[in-house]
């Protein structure tokens, strides 16, 4: 996630929160459009996102990050990202509320993940940034997602 003295990042907004991940890991931000519905999956997965005839497992990421679910807007896009998911290397679509910007932070801006105060479990968090009007929270996604959670999307792609 660091280049230099500087992580780059998408940033992207669920609800009130601020999220990043590494632009490393995203392939693709795409406009949001319904998904192939999959039978008797998680509350969280969608379905699949066909992306140049590829199905790619979609995750509301508002619904697995504990939030409650809303309907999409104009400004729901879909993150099409590459991560490593059960020792494979896997694309998985994130449905977000809305993408805001690719930024670089320096180094030093990013603290720790803090132990307490936070609605999410420390060990998913990279690090946070402060701004003036909150924090950016930087997500780990192989983290995020276990093993468990892996065998639970259809049709895995490899990245």
């Amino acid at each position: 996630m660091t280049s230099g003295s500087e992580t780059q990042v998408v940033t992207f907004g669920l609800g009130d929160e601020v999220f990043a991940v590494s632009v490393g890991m995203v392939r693709e931000i795409l406009d949001y459009a319904p998904v192939f519905r999959v039978p008797q999956g998680p509350e969280w997965l969608l379905g699949l996102t066909e992306l140049r005839g590829a199905g790619i497992p979609t995750v509301d990421l508002r619904t697995r990050m504990g939030l409650p679910v809303q309907e999409p807007t104009l400004a729901t896009r879909i993150l099409i990202v590459d991560l490593t998911l059960a020792d494979r290397n896997v694309a998985l679509g994130l449905v977000v509320d809305r993408v805001l910007a690719v930024s670089a932070f320096p180094a030093d801006r990013i603290e720790p993940a803090p132990d307490i105060g936070m609605r999410w479990r420390s060990d998913y968090i990279e690090g946070v940034v402060r701004q003036d009007d909150g924090f950016v929270i930087l997500v780990n996604l192989a983290a995020f997602f276990s093993s468990e959670d892996a065998s639970l999307l259809p049709g895995l792609q490899a990245a």
